[in-house]
């Protein structure tokens, strides 16, 4: 069977052609949610319409990719797993240039159709809290990060604000975290607190409770991309506890939001991560607290301050009923 790929993101195998976007998203909400009915929901689609993606995905590759569960649930196969993650780092290498060449684009064309003002460009370390508020909100264009790279964003005018978080009191000096209190030009605030912590199986049947129970027992870590607030604050847990990262099995390993570390812990794939305390709930998975951390929002002078206030007056109207999250100090 000959296989070829497109720049458009099209993958063709004999006379089929799949295009790789809307396959991805599939196969991340069947991950996400566990239910293959709450990923066609999330998507838009009907039940129907997700497994008739699905049946038509493996007959095209000749393999299973999800399969129903007990309890009605439903979950991917390994191979369904290796393509999503295959196609996560893929599109994660992919989509800085892309979003760059989106950018500049748009702002060229923007004034020459008279298409007004456009929208604001939020880069933005993923959190649940703060994608709840940005739901149905056509004036952001949202792009999700790591803390390290929204802020990289903002720095090189891809983005109007950034949303970043990192698990310390202060930031350490040189770091992008300490550079953006002391940039003149930005407008910093604290939009919450949050919980982290070690996501371990329900029951904690490993009995995890630090970084050093992880190395000790060689229990399987799941981890964030480089760059993410969260796996900065793991690297500097494994230095107060003299450990190098790579003495963490599966370390190495990088996903880029809580809810995936959740959803690979779920499946059994991985013994631990770390992430937030209201992600762990969702999945019924144990959760062992490490800290609070603050989460900010950086905006550059000219931003739409009308929009950002109405954001903010979402967040703070939602944080009383959100587990694991308290008011900024």
């Amino acid at each position: 069977m000959k296989l070829s790929l497109s720049v458009a993101g099209h993958l063709r195998l004999a006379e089929c052609d799949i295009a790789l976007e809307p396959v991805f998203a599939l196969l991340d909400a069947v991950a996400r949610e566990r239910s293959v009915q709450a990923a066609a929901r999330g998507l838009g689609v009907s039940y129907r319409s997700a497994w008739g993606r699905i049946a038509s995905l493996e007959a095209a590759l000749g393999r299973p990719v999800a399969v129903k569960t007990k309890g009605h649930g439903s979950a991917l196969t390994p191979f369904g797993e290796a393509l999503r993650e295959a196609l996560a780092d893929a599109f994660a290498s992919c989509a800085p240039a892309l979003r760059a060449s989106e950018a500049r684009l748009a702002a060229r064309l923007t004034p020459l159709l008279g298409l007004g003002s456009p929208v604001l460009r939020l880069a933005v370390s993923h959190d649940t809290l703060l994608s709840a508020a940005l739901a149905g909100r056509p004036e952001f264009e949202v792009t999700i990060a790591g803390s390290a790279e929204a802020l990289a964003r903002l720095a090189s005018g891809e983005a109007d604000a950034a949303g970043f978080h990192f698990g310390a009191r202060s930031p350490e000096p040189g770091s992008p975290f300490r550079a953006v209190f002391e940039d003149a030009a930005l407008t910093v605030r604290p939009l919450f607190l949050r919980e982290q912590g070690l996501i371990c199986a329900a029951g904690n049947p490993l009995g995890l409770d630090s970084i050093a129970d992880i190395a000790r027992t060689g229990a399987r870590f799941v981890n964030r991309q480089r760059g993410a607030g969260t796996r900065l604050w793991f690297e500097r847990l494994c230095r107060e506890a003299g450990l190098r990262p790579d003495a963490i099995r599966g370390a190495e390993s990088e996903e880029f939001t809580h809810q995936a570390v959740a959803a690979i812990i779920a499946s059994g794939a991985a013994d631990s991560g770390m992430g937030t305390r209201a992600v762990a709930a969702r999945f019924g998975l144990a959760f062992t607290p490490l800290g609070e951390e603050t989460y900010y929002l950086a905006a550059r002078a000219g931003a739409d301050a009308q929009a950002l206030a109405l954001l903010v007056a979402r967040i703070e109207a939602a944080l009383p009923e959100t587990l694991g999250y308290a008011p900024a100090a």
